[in-house]
């Protein structure tokens, strides 16, 4: 089995290397579609709510909005014969069983792009300002990860692959190595 009969939802910290990663991924498939959370927030024009933001409900529900729109997207476009690379903030066993019940049947593979704080810290401030994610606890959120979802799918360190290398080798080995479900 290979990427096509699959979703792939990759995750990682702020600056781990997500998007460039989807969409490299995506671009050497024959048939694939890339998707973005933070681009599908950005389609909320007015009362829009920072995931780490207030009213904390109003985050939440937001976020939740996203990831199921997510799910809507990848179903449709899987089920119409793409590929859907899921660029999303998966931090917490909770969220990707959400991920996995609304693409079910469909088989997911995870991956958790692993380049290192130091590294993702590092790429979030060279990022043009109205892409950087203010954030600066790493260490807590690498922590809680790998408590919760360090048994599942393909912890994937990248730090000294480029791009291009992290690309080819999702596609040679993430349908042996990911599988969340």
């Amino acid at each position: 089995m290979g990427l096509a009969e699959c979703c792939l939802l990759v995750t990682g910290m702020p600056g781990a290397g997500k998007s460039t990663v989807t969409r490299l991924v995506a671009e050497r498939l024959p048939r694939a579609a890339r998707l973005d959370g933070d681009e599908l927030n950005q389609m909320v024009v007015s009362g829009y709510v920072w995931a780490l933001g207030e009213p904390a409900d109003e985050a939440v529900r937001q976020v939740t909005l996203t990831h199921r729109n997510l799910c809507a997207l990848a179903a449709n476009f899987a089920d119409a014969g793409f590929t859907p690379m899921i660029d999303a903030m998966v931090p917490t066993r909770r969220k990707l069983d959400f991920f996995l019940d609304h693409l079910a049947p469909r088989r997911v593979l995870f991956i958790v792009l692993t380049p290192g704080i130091e590294a993702c810290r590092y790429r979030n401030t060279i990022r043009d300002p109205q892409d950087r994610f203010d954030f600066d606890d790493y260490e807590t959120l690498e922590a809680d990860m790998k408590r919760e979802l360090g048994d599942v799918g393909w912890w994937f360190d990248t730090a000294a692959l480029t791009p291009d290398q992290t690309a080819d080798q999702i596609i040679d080995q993430a349908h042996h190595r990911a599988p969340a479900n």
